[in-house]
């Protein structure tokens, strides 16, 4: 049971990475240096004052650097795969008392998995943002982002199975809008 409530907090704050990478990460950090998270022996040295200081400056700035115009977009290519591995090392962190095999394949799988899907659909939206207002939006997306990764990170370690619930639902519902987006704008080029 441990091992698969470990999984859930790694795959929540996995999935906050695809909304800002060094946020959960900086949460992470801090929850298990106060005692409140414990990590698997190998990944103790996120729990360091060393590795909350590096969490910190750069939390500081990927935040900064998304409200800056031009960059976010540099900002979203460069983290698509940063994400990514930020999410496998985080659930690795959090799966125990299994294979090393199992850890990674689980992490790679689900923690991995989680941030690219997350982080793929941001991508998209901040593309559709930037289409449709010429980037004049962007901020306010970056800070739903912002918001989105804070609250998926601290729901992740008070109610894990809850905010992949949640998740889960929010990405089918984005899913249907984009099929259904998708279809309209089919159904107009043949006219």
């Amino acid at each position: 049971m441990e091992t698969l409530l470990g999984l859930c907090v790694g795959v929540g704050l996995s999935a906050a990475c695809g909304f800002r990478v060094f946020v959960p990460l900086l949460i992470m950090s801090i929850a298990s240096y106060s005692g409140h998270l414990t990590l698997a022996p190998a990944f103790q040295w996120i729990a360091s004052p060393a590795a909350i200081a590096a969490f910190s400056v750069a939390t500081v700035l990927e935040v900064g650097g998304y409200y800056v115009p031009w960059i976010d977009h540099l900002l979203d290519a460069v983290s698509t795969p940063v994400a990514m591995v930020a999410g496998t090392i985080i659930t690795a962190s959090f799966v125990t008392e299994v294979s090393p095999f199992l850890q990674w394949t689980l992490a790679a799988v689900a923690g991995g998995g989680a941030a690219g899907v997350i982080q793929a659909s941001t991508v998209a939206l901040r593309g559709v943002s930037t289409a449709g207002t010429g980037g004049l939006a962007n901020p306010v997306f970056a800070t739903a982002e912002l918001g989105g990764s804070l609250v998926t990170s601290l729901g992740a370690l008070i109610a894990p199975l809850a905010v992949l619930l949640v998740l889960g639902a929010g990405l089918v519902f984005v899913a249907v809008k984009v099929f259904r987006f998708r279809a309209s704008r089919a159904d107009r080029s043949f006219v």
